[in-house]
């Protein structure tokens, strides 16, 4: 038995001592955007900011003091003893830290935290939108104080076993690659950084004179549209070499987790400009926001319960997947809520139809579109189970077919809408559009038949279609 530091001995015990003061501190935060302390706003703001950044900052000291057990093999913490062996090297030893359920769930903790502080100390608020940032933080500390509590009740990275082991079990071999270390961080970024703008919508909700929520929520959703993308675009390389698959993208249902949210997004991204610009679609870009951290949620739901059959889940636990269903119905649930009791009924809308606005509606109706087609085929395994007990999974076949449809039209169509104008004025949009889609057509045909010899259709009009966007935005 090798020797150690008393003071090694406690860090664990430090380690969820800071988790309990990060839970503490998102309970304050939370509080305190319901007006029961007799504070001033300005009072009100200096506080929940200093709360958010504790959170913040305890959670971080709680990663590190995990960290630094597992650089000295204390195998009497059960997540390292599970996860980690004295012969494991160094670099993976410190990515094993979010290598499994417990793990990763603290780092998606810190993450949301971390988006969180951002959030307070942005500049990006003018001096009427104080209690639309007040609110924002408040409903952050309550996702927050959910999920601490979550992970210190049932998914306790810092857990003692005794006796402890003289050798721990050791990292998956599968997850002993450099991609671990960077992979989980940007895509959990991507995932919890939609927390903001749904955080920024329900706030919005309840400051019916605040205005600029959208400006505001269009930077953190940009940023975690980012993030997902490089995520799902690293993990896709990391699965191709890793587990020979042949191809980048299966269909597999982690991999479908995070395409759905991705989707949403991306729709959100344009639904935010219109109604920044133009101050249309609010209520469309409210629901948007909240339907993105939902799906992200249930992203979560999914890579961490097992209770899809996938390739990759490295770090699931079904029953405490059930937890994290609950919280989506809690937040999903209630924010719908919100936005029925506060939404206030608009005119109709009347629009042009070759105006961007149109066509930007348009492009975000066949991107959630496809979000629904992805998600029914990797629910249907689930809900039949459910039902039945009867177990069987959604191939690629379904999803190849399926997707096509909303895809096909989208690609059209998100040209058009880089030609078209604001409220459809001035704008020459078939004749600049007929020369491109000629050339693309040209392009594509020639490609695909003569240089790269594919002569499936679905293949050259794939084609096509990408030599038709490309060619709008160069020509723009």
């Amino acid at each position: 038995m090798q020797w150690r530091h008393p003071w090694n001995n406690m860090i664990p015990e430090i380690g969820q001592l800071l988790m309990i003061t990060a839970l503490a501190a998102a309970l304050l935060q939370f509080l305190i955007g319901l007006k029961l302390f007799t504070v001033d706003q300005s009072l009100r703001m200096i506080l929940i900011k200093r709360f958010t950044l504790i959170q913040c900052l305890s959670i971080f000291l709680a990663i590190c003091c995990l960290g630094y057990s597992f650089l000295n093999d204390d195998f009497s913490v059960l997540y390292i003893a599970l996860n980690s062996n004295t012969n494991l090297p160094v670099p993976y030893k410190i990515a094993a830290i979010w290598g499994a359920h417990e793990g990763s769930l603290l780092l998606w903790m810190f993450l949301l935290s971390f988006w969180g502080v951002t959030l307070a100390f942005s500049k990006k608020f003018n001096d009427q939108d104080k209690m639309l940032k007040i609110y924002s933080l408040s409903i952050l500390g309550l996702v927050s104080l959910s999920f601490i509590l979550f992970i210190i009740y049932t998914s306790n990275p810092f857990e003692r076993i005794f006796p402890m082991p003289d050798q721990g079990r050791g990292l998956n071999p599968l997850l002993q690659d450099p991609a671990l270390a960077i992979h989980p961080p940007i895509l959990y970024a991507g995932y919890v950084g939609l927390a903001i703008p749904f955080a920024l919508a329900l706030a919005s909700l309840l400051t019916p004179h605040s205005s600029s929520w959208a400006g505001i929520a269009r930077i953190w959703t940009i940023n975690s549209w980012l993030f997902l993308t490089g995520g799902i675009a690293l993990g896709s390389w990391w699965a191709y070499y890793e587990l020979g698959w042949g191809g980048w993208w299966f269909w597999d249902p982690v991999e479908n987790a995070s395409l759905m949210p991705w989707l949403v997004a991306t729709a959100l991204v344009h639904s935010l400009i219109v109604t920044e610009k133009k101050g249309l679609f609010n209520s469309f870009s409210t629901l948007l926001a909240i339907i993105a951290f939902s799906l992200s949620l249930l992203g979560t739901f999914l890579v961490r319960s097992g209770v899809l059959i996938s390739v990759h889940s490295f770090a699931s636990d079904p029953e405490r997947g059930l937890f994290i269903l609950m919280l989506i119905g809690l937040f999903t649930g209630g924010a719908l809520m919100l936005f029925a009791l506060k939404q206030k009924r608009s005119a109709p809308l009347k629009l042009e139809l070759l105006s961007r606005e149109s066509l930007l509606l348009l492009n975000n109706v066949f991107l959630c579109s496809a979000a629904g087609l992805v998600m029914i085929g990797t629910l249907y395994p689930l809900v039949l189970e459910l039902v039945n007990s009867e177990k069987i999974s959604v191939g690629p076949p379904y999803f190849n077919f399926v997707i096509l449809f909303p895809c096909i039209p989208l690609l059209i169509f998100v040209g058009l809408a880089m030609f078209s104008a604001w409220n459809g004025k001035g704008s020459k949009l078939l004749l600049r559009s007929s020369r491109v889609a000629l050339l693309s057509i040209l392009i594509g045909l020639v490609v695909s038949l003569l240089i790269l010899s594919y002569d499936t259709p679905l293949t050259t009009i794939g084609l096509i279609l990408a030599v038709w966007t490309i060619s709008l935005a160069v020509y723009l």
